[in-house]
């Protein structure tokens, strides 16, 4: 027992000298006055995956191999570190430098593909602002145009689709808000939109009748100097819903919005 009490404390003091010690050869690497010594290490912190201590390292030699055949690889690596420590903004941003500085690299397709891929990662969920999914948006579709015969013009092609997937979502979601805030013209014009963006949307016929939903509740909650021109709305988005879709599960219900808004539409008129 008392043999363990004395060896505690000494495991302590131990590994505390050791936890100096690596912090004192970082250190002692990091204020060097040496590039080669820094940049050396720079790439062995990089290889063990140790990007934070390569990064801090890339930053300090950067400049001294500017022009140099090591300035590519420097540059490149200082990218990946970015986007190895989730710091994507960043990582796209150094991927577009080393595109625009490399011209001629043939690490240039790949600095494309990851500037693309970064504003991808920092794409949201649905209810968020979507500026980063478009951004990664066109800059995939950018890369398919550039380099239509890379391997990976497919996983863009699919990125681009999942992209897309979630701007409609994120515009369907805001039709339906505006559905449930009773902004209904709103609403309309929002789902019709989504329409134009999303042509071939695989909720189209669910879309249509919420159009038709939104007019006949709209028409419904008006003024009655309104009511005449807002049944007549609902009139023709019924129309449109059943045109597009004529066996749609939605039918049913859409037709009685129908009936009741030729009825009042016949009532005002007569």
């Amino acid at each position: 027992m008392k043999i363990s009490t004395l060896r505690f404390p000494f495991v302590i003091v131990f590994a505390a000298i050791l936890m100096v010690s690596c912090r004192t050869d970082f250190e002692r690497i990091r204020t060097s006055t040496d590039p080669e010594t820094v940049y050396t290490a720079a790439m062995k912190f990089y290889d063990a995956e140790e990007y934070l201590k390569a990064q801090t390292l890339f930053e300090l030699v950067l400049n001294s191999y500017r022009g140099t055949a090591r300035a590519e690889e420097l540059a490149f690596k200082y990218s990946y570190s970015h986007y190895y420590l989730n710091n994507f903004i960043l990582a796209a941003h150094h991927f577009n430098n080393f595109s625009n500085t490399f011209t001629s690299s043939e690490r240039r397709e790949e600095a494309d593909f990851m500037k693309a891929y970064a504003n991808y990662q920092l794409s949201p969920n649905p209810r968020l602002d979507q500026e980063y999914t478009r951004t990664a948006i066109d800059q995939f579709q950018l890369f398919v145009n550039t380099y239509p015969n890379s391997a990976r013009t497919d996983e863009c092609n699919e990125l681009i689709i999942s992209g897309r997937k979630k701007l409609e979502l994120k515009e369907f979601n805001q039709g339906k808000l505006y559905y449930e805030l009773k902004s209904y013209n709103a609403a309309i014009h929002s789902f019709e939109n989504l329409l134009k963006d999303f042509p071939e949307s695989a909720n189209a016929e669910q879309i249509r009748f919420l159009i038709c939903k939104s007019a006949f509740d709209w028409a419904e909650r008006s003024f009655y100097e309104k009511k005449g021109e807002r049944y007549a709305l609902a009139v023709k988005k019924y129309q449109e819903l059943k045109k597009k879709f004529p066996r749609s599960e939605y039918l049913a219900e859409a037709s009685k919005m129908y009936n009741a808004s030729q009825q009042i539409i016949k009532s005002i008129s007569g």
